[in-house]
């Protein structure tokens, strides 16, 4: 690997400088903006729509919680009226694994679907797109993991996020998880970026306080680290700057009061304007660690970015002021006349108090100590292929972020079986 060339701030140097380029290539791709329905009922608009583009047999891609809950009754009502055929696969489980993504196509293929909805959290809109790609390719969901590893377009897929988290909807990637390994796989590709996309407030209605504020706090990730990376551009700033301020708006609203509609509505758009800043502007060094950990011990993604965003932020702080206070300034922190270093530490303290309000647990309690070095491996090879952070970390470095979120030990312990520590982990 190129990094391997580098070493301290000269390996830092020639990295930021090569992500600098490819991030010139990437504003050129061409990404596809799904056509938006925004309000209460606009999944039933949604399926209405669909039924205008004379589909032989639509996959509807969810999960069980959200199938048994009959949030998906509006969008199947609508089908069915529209003599639109359908068929449900609702089997999607946490993190998208293969063997779930694999049971999806043979479905698509049997039944003879022509399209996809997916209905749910980021598990099912990730789980929908890769088999959407995999369907039109004849692949295995592993061999379409990187970037454009498809050479057929998939089906056209269209999007009903019940969270308010990952912006999948608008997004180039699927992450999908392989059991076998504890390894999570990205499937890049601008063709499953879905068609249409309905964005409706009365599906999240119900969802649990700790729900929303982990995917409430994947969406704030998504946004501070489009918002602090090289490949940011003046369209992917405002995105960023328009979800950090509506979150920190709404998100205490929608925590408290989860049958708030209003403020629902704007979770959801916040979670739509980061994935439109992170789908160009990429993510960052909580995503690389996130990623590891949710392979590793299954940490549900949004928990995970949550409790690793203060300490990823805090030791890029000095390299990111500016970026802080600008945050800072659209959360509406501090006060006219405070400098900028006073502006960067409102926000980082801002994060920390977030969390504290909404319940989010100071340390990952699965987190092994003697795992730390494999975990930090991985997510330094993660970042350093795949991300324009503005500081590339050092294994020690990286050691040093995770090992805060360490849960402190007991002073005494009984004794008892342990498993052998990993010694390596792929990167994602």
């Amino acid at each position: 690997m190129l990094a391997n060339l580098f070493t301290g701030s000269v390996r830092s140097v020639g990295l930021s400088s090569l992500m600098r380029v490819v991030g010139v290539a990437t504003r050129l791709l061409p990404i596809a903006q799904p056509t938006m329905l925004v309000g209460p009922g606009a999944s039933a608009r949604l399926g209405q729509a669909i039924c205008d583009f004379d589909h032989t047999r639509v996959l509807i891609v969810t999960d069980p919680v959200v199938a048994k809950l009959g949030l998906t009754q509006p969008l199947l009502q609508a089908l069915k009226a529209g003599g639109t055929a359908y068929v449900v696969f609702d089997k999607v489980l946490a993190d998208a694994p293969i063997p779930v993504i694999e049971k999806g196509v043979a479905l698509f293929k049997s039944k003879g679907c022509d399209a996809i909805v997916a209905f749910g959290g980021g598990s099912a809109m990730d789980a929908a797109k890769a088999i959407a790609l995999c369907a039109a390719n004849h692949k295995h969901p592993a061999q379409l993991a990187g970037y454009f590893k498809g050479l057929r377009a998939p089906a056209p897929i269209y999007a009903v996020p019940t969270t308010a988290g990952t912006g999948s909807e608008v997004t180039v990637a699927a992450v999908i998880s392989d059991p076998e390994t504890h390894r999570k796989l990205v499937i890049a590709d601008t063709r499953i970026v879905p068609r249409m996309a309905a964005l409706d407030p009365t599906l999240m209605l119900g969802l649990p306080p700790d729900i929303t504020a982990a995917t409430g706090m994947d969406a704030l990730t998504h946004a501070i680290e489009a918002y602090i990376g090289h490949w940011r551009t003046a369209f992917t700033d405002r995105m960023a700057l328009s979800a950090v301020s509506m979150i920190f708006e709404a998100l205490p609203v929608v925590y408290a009061s989860g049958q708030n509609v209003a403020a629902r509505e704007k979770m959801a758009l916040a979670a739509n304007y980061a994935g439109q800043a992170f789908t160009r502007a990429n993510v960052g060094y909580v995503h690389a660690i996130a990623h590891q950990v949710g392979g590793l011990y299954r940490t549900p993604h949004g928990l995970a970015n949550a409790i690793l965003l203060p300490h990823v932020l805090r030791f890029l702080s000095p390299a990111i002021q500016p970026q802080l206070a600008k945050l800072a300034r659209r959360a509406k922190l501090g006060k006219k006349g405070d400098s900028e270093a006073a502006l960067a530490q409102h926000f980082l303290d801002a994060i920390d108090a977030m969390n504290t309000r909404l319940g989010i647990p100071t340390h990952l309690a699965t987190l092994r100590e003697e795992d730390i070095p494999a975990l930090a491996r991985a997510a330094c090879q993660e970042a350093e292929a795949n991300y324009p952070v503005p500081v590339y970390l050092t294994q020690a470095d990286c050691e040093g972020v995770i090992r805060q979120v360490l849960a402190p030990q007991p002073l005494m312990l009984k004794r008892k079986t342990r498993r052998p520590a990993v010694k390596s982990l792929p990167a994602a």
